[in-house]
């Protein structure tokens, strides 16, 4: 008899489906679409959606602007709750401190278009720049200034 083969037997799940019952992604139609881009890779090389995922590979994951570093733990191909979720995966001290360091740099030098808090102007605004720009000038152009040759 031959003796059983436990590589055969163990559990094996697809990386679109575990990054998606890991809830790094929303659905698992979007963690295949962004495995295809190639914002995550699996041991540090371009991944397809269908490769399949064992404890103590490492994902690097990009996700916006972040870069996530993050090792398997466990597998799931089902999607659960957050706390349960999170048993699946231990995110390295490395990935850790470099997102707090970027969280420090958005922090003290925040995006420029942020600083905006309105659009466009209303009714109200409209009107105000409206009225400045018919109001009479305070004083003549001539009293502060002379451009004129007859002084």
């Amino acid at each position: 008899m031959k003796p059983a083969n436990t590589e055969s037997n163990a559990v094996k799940v697809r990386l679109d489906k575990w990054l998606w019952a890991a809830r790094f992604y929303k659905t698992r139609g979007l963690s295949s679409e962004e495995i295809d881009k190639g914002r995550v890779r699996l041991n540090g090389q371009l991944a397809k959606p269908s490769k399949d995922v064992k404890p103590g590979d490492t994902l690097e994951l990009r996700i916006g602007h972040e870069v996530r570093t993050v090792v398997v733990k466990g597998l799931s191909g089902v999607r659960s709750s957050a706390p349960v979720a999170a048993l699946l995966f231990e995110e390295t001290a490395a990935s850790l401190t470099q997102r707090a360091a970027n969280a420090e740099m958005r922090r003290l030098a925040p995006e420029p278009a942020h600083s905006q808090t309105m659009g466009r102007p209303t009714k109200r605004d409209r009107r105000d720049i409206e009225g400045l720009r018919d109001a009479p000038p305070r004083g003549e152009w001539n009293d502060r200034w002379s451009a004129s040759l007859d002084e």
